[in-house]
């Protein structure tokens, strides 16, 4: 596969030195995670929630933990093991090899939740999680603190998607926990961790500001814009050079690179044009 546009994006990676990696949920559709894109998506793989009329949104809600803590937990229980068991698709890789190559290396930036970055070797102060990750928890009683949820296994009814009892609670108060991620309608949300990584990627932009970046977009759609916003807005105050991958929403402004297809399959196209060098 080789086209003139994954030529342009080889030549823009071979001369860049700071690499800016954003992503979206279709990063991870390749390593095999579900695609939870419109009602249907998200029914075919949570089957019992079309049962209770209930869409992403809906249960993405922190409602849930002091109505229906079980309900609740099941759905991001059942996540958690799902992103634990995952294993990053290799595109990962070689975003970190082109990273390796440059003087300033990789920041990521991501409205994924799932950890894959970091479970595919990317250092975890190199990584900011706009909306937070389900790999930590955050404490609903007295103690509002973070921690890690390592510690938390969480098994679920496989028909109904419940979580049987007992629910991760804190070891401190015995409060209900719940993940530290930002859902729908969140006031309760603690940004504390996400804040410390937002300043992390603003120290390093600065360092990078002077030289040649490069901002490599997967798999970020506009339904929730967080990430293609961001890449757009950075490209233009840091002056980088935007590369989106988006198989259904391809569009990218003025200067940048567009690649219609998938996360991985461009990503082994640009390497094989990296390669022809």
């Amino acid at each position: 596969m080789s086209t003139p546009e994954l030529r342009r994006t080889a030549e823009v990676i071979r001369s860049a030195n700071a690499l800016l990696i954003a992503a979206g949920a279709g990063m991870g559709v390749d390593s095999g995670l579900p695609d939870f894109r419109g009602t249907e998506g998200f029914w075919k793989a949570y089957p019992a929630y079309a049962k209770l009329g209930l869409d992403f949104a809906s249960m993405a809600n922190p409602e849930w933990f002091e109505k229906d803590p079980e309900l609740a937990w099941g759905f991001y229980g059942h996540r958690l093991g799902l992103y634990r068991a995952t294993t990053p698709h290799p595109g990962f890789e070689l975003l970190r090899t082109w990273a390796a190559r440059m003087r300033y290396g990789a920041f990521v930036f991501t409205s994924n939740v799932d950890g894959q970055f970091q479970k595919a070797g990317f250092p975890e102060e190199r990584i900011l999680e706009v909306h937070g990750s389900i790999h930590f928890v955050q404490c609903l009683g007295s103690c509002a603190r973070i921690t890690s949820a390592a510690p938390y296994s969480v098994e679920v009814e496989p028909e109904t998607f419940r979580a049987r009892p007992p629910l991760p609670t804190c070891p401190d108060c015995g409060a209900l926990l719940r993940p530290n991620i930002l859902m729908f309608g969140d006031w309760g949300w603690d940004a504390s961790r996400t804040h410390v990584q937002k300043q992390q990627l603003s120290r390093w932009l600065e360092t990078a500001r002077p030289h040649k970046l490069v901002i490599i977009e997967c798999g970020a759609g506009t339904a929730i814009p967080s990430v293609r916003r961001f890449c757009e807005q950075t490209a233009l105050e840091y002056g980088g050079k935007l590369i989106r991958i988006n198989l259904r929403e391809p569009r990218v402004p003025s200067g940048g690179i567009s690649l219609p297809l998938k996360a991985l399959e461009a990503l082994k196209g640009i390497a094989e044009e990296l390669e022809r060098e």
